[in-house]
């Protein structure tokens, strides 16, 4: 059996670049607003996710860091500081 070796660069999502196939699959994405809640693909995805790990509901974060911004609000109040 052959295989294949290639490198997928997964240090930042600023470095990636998305292959013509992927770029077709976005373009043929049923889409929505997320932020009302509109978006079908997200909305399964959510549930989906929530179902696996038990959970009443799930939320897409679509980076680290928006995933990080999150934790120290829930965690923090307005005015607090946080030193990492």
């Amino acid at each position: 059996m052959k295989v294949e070796k290639f490198t997928i660069d997964l240090r930042s999502d600023t470095v990636t670049r998305p292959s013509a196939e992927m770029r077709d699959v976005m373009n043929r994405a049923v889409t929505g607003d997320d932020v009302f809640a509109e978006d079908p693909e997200i909305n399964e995805l959510q549930s989906r996710c929530a179902k696996m790990f038990g959970m009443e509901a799930g939320l897409y974060c679509p980076s680290g860091t928006m995933t990080n911004q999150i934790a120290i609000s829930v965690h923090t109040r307005p005015g607090d500081e946080v030193i990492c």
